[in-house]
């Protein structure tokens, strides 16, 4: 393959961590693309090309965002311009809505993210939450009636073969509690790689996270500023008091403080 493209000056290079289950390189800090309120898609592309420029390489999308197909176009226009040499350069992870998570679904489900990201395959396929909704419907919170038995099982053994037909490099869920991944790992081929789960210094999902490095699985944490300005979300984190003080006496920001935590 060809070397990585260089990145902009000073830009120090992000770990990266090897996933199971034979999954490739993961950056350990990524760029979400899951704006709350929405924004323009031409800002969610503006955004990712600024992101290649910084230096990341990870860019996390779902089907529910609606930014899969600025992202394609966004690595498109990367490649164009050299700003990366190779889509292996990147890593790309997307998820599985609610809606989609039916055996018959998910293959389907995944082909339309790869046709959006104009992409022959991504490198990490999540189901988004643990639970199925009525097909065709697209929104969150889910609606009490749109909610559906979900049969993991079945639904986990078609995301086995989005691994083996080569359409995701690795598989793996996201907010899924201790329970529901016992339950996963007990029928499951080939083991989830990833739980992405919020985590930050007010949830900070320590049974969750020793649970998964026992069981072999890499916890990727959402919101680690607490979700700001998003209906779900906060500023407590950014305003603590606390938080503030260690920022000053190590001469960091909050952020700083709160990522190396």
């Amino acid at each position: 393959p060809p070397p990585p493209s260089p990145m902009a000056p000073n830009t120090p290079a992000v770990p990266t961590i090897k996933l199971a289950q034979d999954g490739g390189i993961m950056p350990v800090l990524g760029f979400g693309t899951a704006p709350d309120p929405p924004v323009p898609a031409e800002t969610t592309r503006a955004a990712v090309i600024a992101a290649i420029q910084a230096g990341y390489r990870h860019f996390d999308t779902a089907c529910l965002y609606h930014t899969e197909q600025p992202l394609g176009e966004a690595i498109a226009e990367a490649l164009e311009k050299g700003l990366i040499q190779s889509r292996d350069e990147l890593f790309i992870t997307s998820k599985l809505w609610c809606s989609g998570a039916r055996r018959d679904l998910v293959i389907p489900a995944l082909n339309s993210t790869l046709r959006k990201l104009n992409l022959e395959y991504i490198d990490l396929y999540l189901i988004h939450w643990p639970v199925s909704s009525k097909p065709g419907v697209y929104e969150y919170p889910i609606k009490k009636e749109d909610f559906v038995p979900m049969d993991y099982r079945h639904v986990w053994e078609a995301m086995e073969e989005c691994k083996k037909l080569g359409l995701a490099k690795s598989i793996g869920v996201s907010n899924f509690s201790c329970k529901k991944l016992e339950h996963i790992l007990g029928f499951a081929v080939i083991p989830p790689a990833v739980n992405q789960v919020e985590v930050n210094p007010s949830w900070q999902q320590k049974e969750l996270i020793e649970f998964c490095k026992a069981n072999g699985l890499i916890v990727t944490g959402y919101s680690p500023l607490g979700a700001i300005a998003t209906f779900y979300g906060s500023n407590k984190l950014m305003e603590s008091d606390v938080l503030k003080e260690i920022a000053t006496r190590r001469n960091k920001s909050v952020p700083q403080v709160i990522n190396e935590e």
